[in-house]
């Protein structure tokens, strides 16, 4: 090679941990299309190329936005038909009287039975269901980043199991038999579970096999717990009565307990939201994330307590529904990708989706009779499961 195409090269003294080409990639696409850096100086790209990819991004921006209106347009239309759904049946002309007189409308209002079943049961029903698939859908996407495990959902902390454990133990003991009693006593045995969680997991770390072990002995020592009060009580009404709540019902919601979920609800999807990219980061582990800037320790402190307070809330106000956190983000991530900032929005309006129609099918499917809506989820999620392992290769 000639001399005049031989340049200095300075000695290289270290080399900094930079993050897998494909990592950077995904956490900063808005990269794309700005000038590239080297190592003597940035190479700014063409102008043309530059308004393209600028042009590029505007429209996929406004794809998105169209998509996810499209989304929440399907959530309201969803709510909608699924208050018509029952044993009496509303029509359409009906739902809007009913609406309508609620809000001060000149409509002429539907007889006071019929009224009263679409205002004080149906819809606060159907609401709570949209809230509640929501929580938990939104809970499992971030379960499934911060454990790195795609089979973790909300019930993975134990949360649920001392939830359950809290609320039967007040049905039991007739401590507060109102609908908020048991609320609260639910949210005392979820926050005495998830208090355990912390102590047994600072002695231990945050390591993701070790919340992941944790939660489960978590789980069962409060399952058992539940078995215990249950069977120290010898009133077989109420035994048959926390056993059906035990498996999901929406059929408690009224609007004061939808009004406690409404409030708690969007706080923690906000905040899962706002912790979109360092969910990115973790999804591909600690080291990963702690080289592009994460905080991991407070980080997965602080969603660890953001899921247990949703979960809590949902479990409190509806009993325990499995698989909703567990199949919806799976499906979500297929259609959107892993990008936690469209990930965790979609997987709320899927999830609120899902357990609206889940919700319906458990009023139709033996009417007159209801079939509690976590044995409808159940059934529905144990074939997707097993999808999900034949996918991963462990079936």
């Amino acid at each position: 090679m000639s001399a005049d195409r031989v340049t200095s090269v300075a000695p290289v003294t270290s080399v900094a941990p930079v993050a897998p080409v494909a990592v950077v990639d995904l956490l900063m696409p808005a990269a794309r299309g700005r000038a590239v850096v080297t190592a003597g100086g940035s190479l700014p790209v063409p102008p043309g190329r530059s308004a393209a990819a600028g042009a590029a991004g505007a429209a996929g921006t406004a794809g998105r936005a169209g998509r996810l209106l499209l989304a929440v347009l399907a959530l309201a239309a969803s709510v909608a038909a699924a208050v018509r759904i029952g044993t009496a049946d509303v029509g359409w002309d009906g739902l809007a009287r009913v609406l309508g007189g609620r809000l001060g409308l000149a409509v002429e209002p539907l007889p006071p039975l019929l009224d009263s079943l679409v205002w004080d049961l149906r819809l606060p029903r159907v609401l709570m269901a949209a809230l509640v698939g929501a929580s938990l859908a939104v809970c499992g996407t971030v379960l499934q980043a911060v454990t790195r495990n795609t089979l973790a959902d909300p019930y993975l902390l134990g949360v649920s199991s001392g939830a359950s454990t809290g609320a039967v133990t007040v049905v039991v003991l007739g401590v507060g038999a109102s609908t908020l009693g048991v609320t609260g006593g639910a949210l005392a045995g979820a926050l005495l579970s998830f208090g355990l969680l912390l102590v047994l997991l600072r002695r231990s770390g945050l390591d993701s096999v070790r919340i992941v072990l944790t939660g489960v002995v978590v789980g069962q020592l409060f399952t058992a717990l539940t078995s215990l009060v249950l069977m120290a009580s010898a009133d077989a009404d109420t035994t048959r009565a926390v056993t059906h709540w035990l498996l999901g019902s929406m059929a408690p919601a009224r609007w004061n307990t939808v009004a406690v979920c409404a409030a708690v609800t969007p706080l923690g999807l906000v905040a899962a939201w706002l912790c979109a990219g360092a969910l990115d980061g973790l999804a591909f582990g600690a080291d990963t994330a702690a080289s592009l800037g994460v905080g991991v320790r407070r980080t997965r402190m602080l969603l660890l307590v953001v899921t247990a307070a949703l979960t809590a809330v949902a479990v409190a106000t509806v009993g325990a529904i499995g698989f909703v956190g567990l199949i919806v983000p799976h499906g979500v991530r297929f259609l959107v990708g892993p990008l936690h900032r469209l990930l965790l929005p979609y997987a709320a309006l899927a999830g609120a989706v899902f357990l609206v129609w889940t919700d319906a099918l458990a009023r139709i499917v033996f009417a007159p009779r209801e079939v509690p809506v976590g044995v409808i989820t159940a059934l529905l999620g144990v074939p997707l499961f097993l999808l999900v392992l034949r996918k991963r290769g462990e079936l």
